[in-house]
């Protein structure tokens, strides 16, 4: 009998590139979608999130009706199986709409109070990012670890922010990091930034407030990479999102302190 979690850890694999692909077509035509704002003129949205976001619901749907599933662009739909899937259809829009190649899909599934498998897809890079609970982390098929060596100076340490966290508190963070030694890396997809410590490439990840699309794939892979990230409250993350914090080990401490909880 297949196990649950692996079935649906391969199809979030295959929805992911499908939908890549599906994003991409948008992608090269991207001059012709309507563009709204959302909460803030930073915060935007276009006809091509709201697409994706329809085919991966209807693929999911399709294998497990009832499941649950909680995306970016479309209300909450209940379920009854015990899993439930978090998906964000174009993570990085900003870099999406301008023509810049740091926005992915990013799926992930959550069982109880865990995430158990993910899937985040960079369709221009042409990375697939995944990770099973309990099977490790892997890009396009190969295993990846995090750096047991990697020191927050020297490094590049991402930090994210949007419209939700005052522009002091951001700007405090960027100073203290710097004063630290450290080096301040953004590109405008928290997932794809999540994926990169995982990947051993960035020393860590903060951002004050993250909803659960964005972040719950990302910090899967990191943890299942060996690195260390801040618990969180998987019912608060799912309804008002929370504040995010990942690291490679000799990172996060320093980065933790750089970061305090306000």
């Amino acid at each position: 009998m297949t196990d649950p979690i692996d079935a649906r850890h391969a199809l979030a694999c295959n929805i992911a590139r499908d939908a890549g692909a599906a994003a991409l077509a948008f992608f090269e035509a991207r001059e012709a979608l309507v563009i709204e704002a959302k909460a803030t003129p930073q915060d935007v949205v276009s006809h091509a999130d709201r697409e994706v976001e329809a085919l991966v619901r209807a693929r999911i749907a399709a294998d497990f009706p009832d499941d649950g599933i909680i995306g970016e662009e479309d209300a909450p739909k209940a379920g009854s199986s015990g899993f439930t899937w978090v998906i964000d259809p174009i993570d990085g829009t900003m870099p999406f709409l301008s023509g810049l190649p740091h926005w992915c899909v990013a799926i992930a599934l959550v069982e109880g109070d865990r995430t158990v498998a993910a899937a985040t897809f960079a369709p221009v890079l042409g990375h697939l990012f995944e990770a099973r609970r309990g099977a490790g982390f892997r890009r396009d098929g190969t295993p990846h670890r995090v750096s047991d060596t990697l020191e927050l100076t020297g490094a590049m340490t991402a930090i994210g922010a949007s419209h939700r966290t005052p522009a002091p508190e951001v700007a405090g963070i960027l100073l203290r990091l710097m004063e630290a030694g450290g080096v301040f890396y953004r590109n405008g997809s928290g997932a794809l930034m999540l994926a990169e410590v995982a990947c051993g490439g960035l020393a860590g990840y903060f951002e004050p407030h993250m909803n659960a699309w964005d972040c719950l794939g990302g910090l899967l892979m990191v943890d299942e990479a060996g690195g260390c990230i801040e618990a969180i409250a998987m019912d608060a993350m799912l309804s008002q999102g929370g504040r995010v914090l990942a690291a490679a080990p000799r990172v996060f401490a320093p980065l933790a302190r750089i970061c305090p909880v306000q």
